[in-house]
């Protein structure tokens, strides 16, 4: 039998308290920001607007919202406390959805949304809009005056759009099923006007996701062209080792305001990604491995590969590591394998199944022994570790892969590998990929 995935109204959620793990209030709900979808899909929900202790309101993603429950949101305790600003394609719930006058599919008659039910996905952390609650107005001689009813969200219109039109929020809509690497391809072929307006559409996430794809003349200009401060929100929601590579194509100036502007945190891995040459292992490596204490169990290891957010060369092995468990650790005993993790009980300790025969890489490996390495061991990551044995971060192959292509290989047209030769018009970008 499928799980029931929790269904919220939205009214209910308008000024409950956001807690962060620890049981402290973040500050409360005031809205919720959607974005309409074209191809007669429901309303995506991108996240909360949140009024802090000062007054001021931020935005909070969906995919840092660990539980909405009766009277209260649960985060996951990472919050930007940059003043949240409405983008082109973003809409408001509560202040744009509510009162608003829409018709019902059936019979075209006009009614007034008075709620609207938002759902989260199976298995996932992504929410829609779900159904509305809506009040019809005068009818027959049958009908009272202000019946109400719930109403499927494909029994409305008014909340979609349209299939062109040259616009943005059209343009950003047709990319969400994309992987990344696709949207940067059809990004790439536009005209560096839309090129900057369709980045700046898409929110910091996705566009961190594809500014990785991105060559690096096009990811300069993007970057260049946003303001600072969300350009340092983007830099942080990129892996550290490419948010590192794209501020060192930067002006020195440039890079230092936006290194200042960055969470402290961030802004400290990426600096120490930069003071590595960049062919070497400490200059390809990301600082976000799968890091365990030896105490951990199984169950603890299979939890954090299941993380929607990890690449595959991240999530096929975890590193142990002593206390402290973020990068760079305490010392490094050794690494579990992910088909290792499958074979024994979920209460077995990470400790006892630890493989430490593979010796790890400083970080001054030069790229041709990083190369070989992860050859010679059939490896996907490897860790690289400091001479006084803490774990500093991990070498995956995609990123190895990075420096080894040529330099213009982005700029190959993967398009046609999927038949999606449209990703070249501005029109039609993306269609063939839906």
């Amino acid at each position: 039998m499928a799980a029931v995935t929790p269904r919220v109204f939205v009214s209910h959620l308008s000024g409950v308290p956001v807690f962060d793990p620890n049981g402290d209030q973040v500050g409360r709900v005031r809205d919720l920001v959607a974005m309409l979808r074209v191809g007669g899909r429901p309303p995506r929900i991108l996240g909360l607007v949140v009024e802090v202790i000062s007054r001021r309101r931020i935005f909070l993603p969906m995919t840092r919202v660990t539980g909405v429950e009766s009277g209260q949101v649960i985060t996951t305790g990472v919050v930007n406390m940059r003043r949240f600003e409405q983008r082109p394609t973003e809409r408001l719930v509560l202040g744009e959805f509510l009162d608003r006058r829409v018709r019902l599919v059936e019979d075209d008659e006009e009614v007034t949304v008075l709620d609207v039910a938002i759902q989260q996905l199976p298995a996932r952390r992504d929410w829609e809009i779900d159904k509305y609650f809506v009040r019809k107005g005068r009818g027959g001689a049958l009908r009272r005056k202000g019946e109400t009813l719930t109403v499927e969200w494909s029994a409305v219109s008014g909340f979609s759009l349209e299939e062109h039109g040259q616009g943005a929020e059209n343009l950003v809509a047709t990319f969400e099923r994309l992987r990344p690497t696709d949207v940067a391809n059809a990004l790439h072929h536009l005209s560096p006007k839309r090129r900057v307006e369709v980045a700046a559409a898409l929110d910091d996430d996705r566009l961190a996701d594809v500014l990785e794809e991105l060559p690096e003349d096009d990811q300069v200009e993007i970057i260049g062209k946003l303001a600072e401060e969300r350009a340092a929100d983007v830099l942080e929601a990129m892996d550290p080792d490419d948010a590192a590579d794209l501020l060192s194509e930067l002006p020195e100036d440039d890079k230092e305001r936006l290194l200042a502007l960055m969470r402290p945190d961030d802004a400290a891995d990426v600096r120490r990604l930069m003071s590595y040459e960049e062919r070497t292992a400490g200059g390809l490596m990301t600082t976000e491995p799968i890091v365990l204490r030896p105490d951990a169990t199984v169950a603890d290891a299979l939890a954090r590969v299941r993380q929607a957010d990890l690449s595959p060369a991240l999530a096929a092995q975890v590193y142990v590591c002593r206390s402290p468990d973020e990068t760079p650790t305490g010392k490094y005993l050794g690494t579990v394998h992910f088909q290792r993790l499958l074979r024994d009980p979920p209460f077995t300790l990470v400790s006892s199944i630890v493989d430490s025969d593979l010796v790890p890489l400083p970080p001054d490996t030069p790229l041709p022994l990083v190369t070989s390495y992860l050859a010679a061991y059939n490896m996907v990551s490897a860790p690289v570790v400091d001479e006084s044995g803490s774990l500093l971060g991990a070498v995956t192959v995609d990123d190895v892969l990075d420096h080894l292509l040529p330099d213009d290989w982005r700029e190959t047209d993967l398009a046609d590998l999927h038949g999606q030769t449209d990703l070249h018009g501005e029109e039609g970008v993306g269609r063939g990929g839906r």
